[in-house]
């Protein structure tokens, strides 16, 4: 299920003129973490199935069935954790609906694409009007293609973009949001020759064609993009390369995470002459997490995109408040799939779980800030733009609290 990196053994090589360098023991801390999250979500797609006969309906007079599809009975304690945080943000956001009557139901999934197709399923059979989830993005295709003939729409929490379309949504932070939003700001400043750097993989390969895209649409150039093997003997090798192809651009593009690639590729990248200076480092993920990597030398005076600050505090108080413990990063996900729910069967109308009402232009307000789903079944959030300053995160262009405004 889980594509695994695992550090080469090889010792950085010593320097006799140089002491023990603390961002690099920090660097091969958090490598040696698997960045299992996001390799878990960039699964391979199938043809997203097109919905079938009338629209599907609700019953506006009574609480409307929904199912919450979560990875648990795997017996593996990484998905009966996240299944856990899936089931308590969705049961909060059930809460906070005022007089919205919602029946949640939650079915697990145990990890598995056949047996969530039969959750799928079987949650229909049940009375089920909609689908939250699942997870992986294998099975959440599978979710949507056994349910499709029913006219149930899915929203999933992968981000694989490329599963999205027919009745299969994806709620997941995608690298095509994310780099429309970095790519607008730096041009707004400027910035006109970019650089990509990326693993070799399902997911770099969607990293890549996002910030190509961007940069196309904006008018600016892609004047290199480089991929590595995942691993730190790969990074190690392809550092220089990268470095020297980077010279030529105003800012490079980052797919690494903090606890992949990213410590020991930003700190090469500054070993091998890389002026962030002069070539502003860009990130596709989360720079801020853990708190720790915001020090790392590499990524100082480099930006990245993150959710409306203020909202995700919120969410992650009410949540603690809860349950006595901070929420994993992906239950937020849920509780948007509730909020959205809970606003179009506010309206009171039949027909509230349709396409055509999922993909209205105003969107809705999520733990992290405005989202939207887009007809073609990926979705559009409101994100801010932050600079690492001095080791802080410190954010130079607000999220958006509304979709009426520019650059959407």
């Amino acid at each position: 299920m889980f594509a695994i990196l695992r550090p080469a053994r090889t010792p950085r090589p010593p320097r006799a003129d140089r002491p023990a360098d603390p961002a690099w023991d920090l660097a091969r801390r958090m490598m040696a973490r698997v960045s299992v999250m996001f390799a878990a979500l960039w699964l391979a797609a199938c043809q997203p199935m097109p919905m079938g006969g009338t629209d599907q309906q609700i019953n506006t007079d009574a609480p409307v069935p929904v199912a919450l599809l979560v990875p648990g009975g795997s017996g593996e304690s990484g998905d009966e954790t996240l299944g856990r945080a899936l089931r308590q943000a969705a049961e909060l956001a059930v809460t906070d609906l005022g007089g919205v009557k919602i029946d949640l139901r939650v079915y697990n999934t145990a990890g598995s694409p056949a047996t969530a197709a039969a959750m799928a399923s079987k949650a229909v059979d049940e009375g089920a009007k909609i689908i939250l989830g699942p997870l992986h993005g294998a099975s959440a295709n599978a979710a949507a293609v056994a349910v499709a003939p029913r006219n149930v729409n899915v929203l999933a929490f992968t981000n694989n973009t490329d599963l999205a379309g027919g009745n299969l949504f994806v709620l997941g932070p995608s690298y095509q949001n994310t780099a429309k939003r970095l790519v607008s700001y730096a041009r707004a400043r400027g910035l006109s020759r970019f650089a990509v750097a990326r693993e070799r993989n399902v997911a770099g390969d969607l990293a890549a064609r996002a910030v190509q895209t961007a940069v196309a649409r904006t008018g600016g150039g892609t004047v290199s993009d480089t991929s590595y093997e995942l691993s730190q003997q790969g990074i190690v090798s392809a550092a220089p390369t990268i470095a020297a192809q980077s010279h030529t651009a105003d800012a490079l593009f980052l797919s690494a995470d903090t606890a992949g690639a990213l410590p020991i590729l930003s700190q090469m990248l500054i070993e091998q002459g890389m002026s962030t200076d002069a070539t502003r480092l860009i990130g596709l993920t989360r720079w801020d997490v853990p708190a720790g990597a915001t020090n790392l030398p590499g990524l100082q005076g480099g930006w990245f995109a993150l959710p409306d600050t203020a909202l995700t505090s919120r969410f992650e108080q009410r949540y603690t408040e809860a349950y006595g413990t901070a929420p994993h990063w992906i239950a937020g996900l849920a509780y948007d799939g509730i909020a959205a729910v809970g606003a179009l069967v506010k309206s009171g109308r039949a027909d509230a779980l349709t396409r055509a009402a999922l993909t209205r232009p105003e969107g809705f307000v999520g733990v992290a800030g405005i989202f939207r789903l887009r007809p073609d079944g990926t979705n559009e959030r409101g994100l801010a733009v932050a600079e690492i300053r001095e080791g802080r995160p410190v954010v130079i262009d607000p999220a958006p609290r509304s979709f009426a405004g520019p650059g959407f």
